[in-house]
């Protein structure tokens, strides 16, 4: 699929209360997070800032807490974590939240229009094709929220209880399945959709699990729903200097099962999908927000591009971007990848071609560390 007729929004969440000292994190007051609406229609090159909202946001968890509809009426933004003000004097100290924002889209200029109340920790979200439908996976609740979408509006209707911590989510081509990761035990969840009643029925069973790389972090399904692609940190703390990897499932297969697994660099945590199907980006942290004494630093961060021909997944080139990259997506035509480098407080645009990957020297500065970012739903 390659859509690139009207605006192509792309949603950037900026992180202003986590930041890095040599390496060592230290925490801000809250108050200056934003949300960075851009249109990547008329130059994908150069997406054009359409909005920025005052909207909090969280480096905590994968950077896939945000989400476009497929008619791009609406943003769904996850704010995973509340800061409120110890008494001890110990200054801002992060704890689960359940915030849910919905953004108007259509509204000029893009605006706030609804709060909602998710599972505890909301992290990882995808809505389905038919744009009537969105998942959110709650770490901390050990959980799913169901959302349903339908004239301009959200509404959480469910909850799921899938037991252990879950970070990110993503439906199925068909939106009668959809594939939650389970950081702590190691696994895939299969999520079954049934929306022909009048509330969407949505259920899980253990026995359905995969099981991924360790740590799952992160997941991508294909367009054309043959495969999902899993980011395997090997460890919580995301860097610790080994390689790790990406497990390849083959979704049509009965049951669906991991057939493969790509080695990539240390770190990874963003991932995204062409449009066309054919390439996946991965973004590695390899040490690069650690202290620079640690034998794993690196001062920038490396995107790996894979290329994807069926159910095979191959390594097709990596090139180095900026310290501690997150969030990626790709532009509507394919051509380009935007990545969010956390410490520059930038989005650096790549160009994708058969040669692999290549800076184009376009950096747009950005009003906080960018600790998600997607495009549309498609």
């Amino acid at each position: 699929m390659n859509r690139t007729d009207g605006p192509q929004l792309l949603l950037v969440g900026n992180d202003r209360k986590v930041t890095w000292d040599d390496g060592r994190i230290r925490f801000l007051a809250p108050g200056s997070d934003s949300l960075c609406v851009f249109d990547a229609g008329p130059n994908p090159a150069a997406p054009e800032l359409v909005a920025t909202l005052p909207l909090p946001n969280s480096l905590f968890g994968p950077p896939v807490n945000l989400a476009v509809t497929p008619d791009q009426r609406l943003g769904l933004i996850a704010d995973s974590m509340a800061w409120p003000e110890r008494a001890d004097g110990a200054g801002w100290q992060p704890e689960p939240g359940r915030d849910l924002y919905v953004i108007d889209l259509a509204a000029r200029p893009p605006a706030v229009s609804q709060r909602l109340r998710a599972g505890l920790q909301p992290s990882g979200l995808s809505i389905n094709r038919a744009g009537t439908l969105a998942l959110v996976a709650n770490k901390a609740g050990h959980s799913v929220t169901v959302v349903r979408i339908a004239g301009g509006r959200a509404e959480v209707c469910a909850e799921v209880d899938v037991g252990t911590p879950v970070v990110a989510v993503s439906f199925a081509a068909d939106g009668r399945r959809a594939f939650v990761v389970k950081t702590d035990a190691h696994r895939l969840g299969v999520l079954r959709i049934d929306e022909s009643g009048g509330l969407p029925r949505v259920t899980h069973d253990p026995a359905e699990d995969l099981t991924t790389g360790l740590v799952p972090f992160n997941l991508v399904v294909s367009p054309d729903g043959a495969l999902a692609l899993v980011v395997d940190m090997g460890s919580p703390t995301a860097s610790d200097g080994h390689a790790d990897s990406v497990s390849v499932v083959d979704l049509n297969a009965t049951p669906p099962r991991v057939i493969d697994r790509i080695m990539v660099e240390d770190g990874p945590e963003g991932i995204a999908i062409s449009p066309d199907g054919r390439y996946a980006a991965v973004a590695i942290v390899q040490g690069s927000n650690n202290p620079s004494s640690e034998w794993f630093h690196h001062p920038r961060g490396q995107i790996v591009l894979l290329r994807i021909a069926g159910l095979s997944v191959t390594r097709a080139g990596a090139i180095e971007v900026g310290a501690l990259p997150e969030g990626v997506a790709f532009s509507p035509d394919s051509r380009y990848l935007y990545v969010g480098n956390f410490l520059d407080a930038e989005m650096q645009v790549l160009a994708v071609g058969d040669e692999g990957l290549a800076d184009t020297g376009t950096r747009i500065a950005l009003p906080g560390g960018p600790a998600s970012m997607r495009a549309q739903s498609y």
